[in-house]
């Protein structure tokens, strides 16, 4: 980890984002070809994809600034702005797209990691969500991977502990699959990523399947998580 850096948290909607797009299709490209994704990029698609944030009038990315370099970001929209493949699953177990906001990724720079940052990612989207709309849950969804991939690294920490300490917990039933072309692959394969979710109102999520429960409300301050695969 590099030595402590003073970094700036900015959220962009619409226009503003404009200016640092070319940066943030790097950023995507460079964290998501690492494990868990081990995301090929393709430049075409990361064109198309980013520009939904600028389309969509209630979108945000909380951009992280070293000086004016964008070294991380994190993205959120309504939940009724998403691709039909992230939003099919709530229709399906009836839960209204409407009361979610959805929070895309997070990528940050390996050297920027351990510094508080993916806190303040997650507050900022929360508190954007909060403001532009009136969704009783902030939710995302992270890939699932076998124990026993071969390309899993050796001493991984998966992010579960630092998502649960920001008051998210997994919605059981609740996934979606997503395709794309993995590192060494000529062809783009399916990937089941499952939901997590928290309460950003206090209300309760309705039951979705075996072991469903009351949603957190609130994230649970403990220390945050060090090691390998610790958050940023």
């Amino acid at each position: 980890m590099a030595a402590p850096t003073t970094l700036r948290i900015e959220t962009l909607s619409g226009a503003a984002l404009l200016p640092v797009l070319p940066a943030l299709h790097g950023l995507r490209a460079a964290v998501f070809r690492t494990w868990p994704y081990l995301y090929d990029a393709d430049p075409e698609y990361e064109a198309s994809y980013m520009r939904v944030y600028v389309e969509s009038e209630r979108a945000a990315i909380v951009v992280a600034f070293d000086g004016e370099r964008p070294v991380g970001a994190s993205t959120c929209l309504p939940m009724v702005d998403e691709s039909a493949r992230v939003v099919a699953p709530f229709v399906a177990l009836g839960l209204d797209p409407d009361r979610f906001f959805y929070f895309g990724e997070s990528v940050l720079l390996p050297e920027y990691r351990g510094q508080g940052v993916g806190v303040a990612f997650f507050a900022g989207r929360e508190a954007h969500a909060r403001q532009v709309s009136d969704a009783d849950f902030a939710c995302f969804c992270s890939v699932r991977r076998a124990l026993d991939h071969p390309q899993r690294p050796a001493g991984w920490v998966p992010l579960d502990g630092f998502w649960r300490r920001r008051g998210y917990a997994p919605v059981p039933g609740l996934a979606c699959v997503m395709s794309w072309r993995e590192v060494d692959h000529a062809e783009e394969m399916p990937h089941e990523l499952a939901f997590w979710a928290r309460s950003l109102t206090g209300a309760a999520l309705p039951p979705t399947g075996p072991g469903s429960s009351a949603l957190p409300t609130g994230p649970d301050m403990s220390p945050p998580p060090t090691g390998p695969g610790a958050t940023p």
